[in-house]
């Protein structure tokens, strides 16, 4: 589950520790901002470059960048890291054909959370660097540095997954359930596997696997472009759900194979072919088929596969070495969970050519950097703070690069570590800013993204020390910038600290309008609450909306409870088997805090959450009622039972086991329980957190003869937003919090 979520303190107010980000700003009054200006093009917060991308020459840097009179359409850009320039490769209008994307792909956008996005959205280059594969509307393109490109597919059929092999002999896809691999040089596309149709998939990762484990592919290609590791998942002892996608001209009924906690998963098989098909061998995954089928590396010289096999209950997680000859497979260690834990998946690690391995692991607390060698660990760092990201290793000079929170847990930074020397990381990064970072594969160049409370993300190269070489994207808030004419309005977020029940510490932030002596103002409370996303307090930029909300006379507030991210697991392990718990608690002190202060109208406090923080704002009026003015809950999570597997049981277990934590972790049976204004809003197609959680809720509430208002949006998926429902979702919001708090007399 991931947030779709928006983005303070008065400093010496109250007991909580304040401190205040140095922002120079203007007293002179801005421009006002509006809904429809906050999702037209071009995008306020700049143009930043995504996607960025070295050749392997070194001599371009590539990056998706939107187009200024589309903020959702992206084309392919190419800057000359001697020179400068910089030019369109590909004009994703001109390139492209139009054609719908299937049902498959769509569905892959909305795991990647780029549902609404338009052109070009992933790109690789070949090896050699003299051409780059494009994806564009269900079809794949060739595009040469000189600007030509060459169709490379032409089908009603789409292709998913596109890749270049390592060493650029081929490209290869899914269509249809199978894998196909053909040459990029061109010629006819070859179907590597067979049997895939119905329930059967092959090349692809699973619902979970793309919703929850952060994994988009289901095949690797070996270093020499000998061999394909393919995954093959079969859905059909998964449970179908029918959904409804209930568009405004119109309703589709979608048979979906939806694994819901304490219900059957995909059977996963991992088998080893040449590019051809030929030659298959089956993977020893062990004798529990009910696993997930984490990650799969293969070693730098390619003799041998490295899978992550994780045990359904996610306590457990096994590192298999397997050889591909055979398929037969070894433990080479296994991470376990302490009592009432979970293992984390990570992407942070990295194999050596020497057969030792970088590792991150929360073994002691803290997610850190371990060397693990000839059947020893070595532990690289230590201390309060976590590793989010390896962002590289120089393997030649024995450095590692990495980011984390060692400075200050609100500011992410890149550090250099000596592996060598084992002494402390160096931060390569500036203070103040929350910073993260890409490098090209020998280590040699940083690309570092960072952005602050006033300052739009940035993009700057630099070398291996940190020094800037160049800024990629400086995207400086001066006149012609799109978010120069509020800029003088712009108001500074301020951080501070409360005491958790416990005496953890909680981050807040908040953003007041030009306070009045004597003047209590209403609140908007952020909240999103849930385990397993990245915190939602930073020293980083939060786009326009609290802005606008502060202009409209609200003070912007939110704070992050236990259970959240990046805070070591003693902090996160709090919401085990017990959701709706300590989050409630948390939020219910940030609301006490805000009640505390002189400028604040205790009475109008409204909270607001979408996905988690939607059934945040359920579980907080029924559990405190009287203490919010209003709730916005926005496509919550109404019964866990409803919810996928992966994420649901790593926090709560399995329901058929502990059927008493889901009772009192769902927001059903207390739904009458609600005694404030709610607004309950929800995507009438949404494939992840089904509309059913909406109108299980709704009806419960009808049958008590609880008042509330609803909004669906007929069309719209998980992510409600873009230039048409974006404006009509906030005003619909704040349209209601007005007559429901902001306008009514003060209590």
């Amino acid at each position: 589950m991931r947030a779709w979520v928006m983005a303070l303190a008065l400093a010496g107010v109250g007991a909580a520790a304040v401190t205040a980000d140095a922002q120079t700003r203007s007293d002179r009054p801005g421009q006002a901002l509006t809904l429809k200006r906050i999702y037209g093009s071009p995008d306020l917060g700049g143009t930043p470059p995504r996607s960025l991308r070295i050749s392997p020459d070194g001599t371009l840097l590539t990056s998706l960048r939107n187009r200024a009179d589309d903020r959702e359409r992206f084309d392919l850009w190419a800057l000359d890291t001697r020179t400068g320039a910089e030019r369109m490769l590909v004009d994703s209008r001109k390139v492209g054909s139009g054609a719908e994307l299937s049902e498959a792909e769509k569905m892959q956008r909305e795991r990647a959370r780029i549902g609404g996005q338009k052109g070009i959205v992933a790109y690789q280059w070949s090896p050699d660097g003299r051409s780059i594969l494009v994806p564009l509307d269900g079809d794949l393109y060739l595009a040469t540095l000189d600007g030509r490109t060459r169709r490379l597919t032409d089908t009603p059929e789409g292709e998913l997954n596109p890749g270049v092999s390592p060493r650029g002999s081929f490209v290869s896809f899914v269509r249809d359930q199978n894998l196909f691999v053909q040459p990029l040089t061109g010629g006819v596309a070859r179907q590597v596997t067979t049997g895939g149709a119905g329930t059967v998939h092959w090349g692809e990762a699973e619902f979970v696997a793309q919703e929850e484990m952060d994994r988009r592919t289901g095949y690797w290609w070996s270093p020499d472009d000998r061999l394909i590791a393919v995954e093959r998942f079969d859905e059909a002892p998964v449970e179908t759900a029918v959904r409804a996608s209930i568009g405004a001209s119109g309703t589709k009924t979608f048979e979906q194979r939806y694994p819901a906690a304490g219900t059957p998963n995909v059977l996963v098989e991992l088998y080893v072919m040449r590019p051809d098909g030929s030659g298959q061998v089956k993977v020893d995954l062990g004798r529990e088929t009910d696993i997930y089928l984490a990650r799969v590396d293969w070693t730098p010289d390619g003799s041998a596969l490295l899978v992550q096999r994780q045990s359904r209950d996610q306590r457990t997680l096994d590192m298999l070495r397997v050889d591909p000859a055979t398929g037969k497979s070894t433990v080479l260690f296994s991470e376990r969970a302490g009592p009432k834990s979970w293992v984390n998946l990570s992407d942070a690690y990295h194999a050596m050519p020497n057969g030792d391995l970088l590792w991150t692991s929360e073994r002691d607390g803290y997610r850190h950097l371990y060397r693990f060698s000839k059947g020893r660990w070595t532990q690289l760092t230590r201390g309060p703070w976590v590793i989010t990201e390896l962002v590289g290793v120089d393997e030649a000079k024995g450095l590692a690069y990495f980011s984390g929170t060692k400075d200050d847990v609100l500011e992410q930074h890149v550090y250099r570590l000596d592996l060598n020397r084992r002494g402390e990381p160096v931060r390569l990064t500036e203070r103040g800013f929350t910073n993260s970072g890409s490098m090209d594969k020998a280590a040699t160049r940083l690309t570092i993204a960072r952005s602050g409370p006033a300052q739009p993300p940035q993009v700057y190269l630099a070398d291996a020390s940190g020094q800037r070489l160049r800024w990629l994207n400086e995207n400086a808030v001066v006149q012609g910038h799109p978010y120069a004419p509020y800029l003088a309005s712009h108001r500074p977020t301020q951080f501070g600290t409360l005491k958790a029940a416990d005496g953890s510490t909680l981050h807040w932030e908040m953003i007041t309008p030009p306070l009045e002596p004597g003047r209590r103002y209403p609140v908007f409370f952020e909240h999103y609450g849930g385990p397993g996303t990245g915190q939602q307090v930073t020293r980083g930029w939060q786009g326009p909306m609290p802005q606008y909300l502060v202009d409209q006379g609200w003070i912007y507030f939110k704070i992050d409870n236990r259970g959240s991210y990046n805070r070591g697991k003693a902090f996160e392990d709090q919401i085990w088997q017990s959701m709706g718990g300590v989050e409630v608690v948390d939020q219910l002190a940030g609301a006490n805090y805000l009640k505390s202060l002189p400028f604040v109208d205790g009475g109008k406090i409204a909270t607001y959450g979408w996905s988690y923080g939607g059934y945040m704002s359920l579980k907080m009026l029924q559990a405190n009622p009287g203490v919010y003015a209003a709730a916005v809950a926005g496509a919550p999570v109404s019964d866990w039972r409803l919810y996928d597997t992966h994420y649901t049981e790593r926090y709560m277990g399995d329901p058929r086991k502990v059927a008493r934590a889901y009772d009192e972790a769902g927001a059903i049976k207390d739904a009458t329980k609600v005694r404030d204004p709610l607004l309950l809003i929800h995507g009438m197609a949404d494939d992840n957190v089904f509309l059913s959680n909406t109108t299980l809720v709704a009806a419960e509430m009808q049958k008590g003869g609880v008042p509330f208002e609803m909004m669906m949006y007929p069309g719209y998926t998980h992510r409600v937003g873009g230039p048409d429902a974006g404006p009509h979702l906030w005003g619909t919001i704040l349209g209601f919090l007005d007559r429901e708090v902001k306008n009514k007399p003060s209590r």
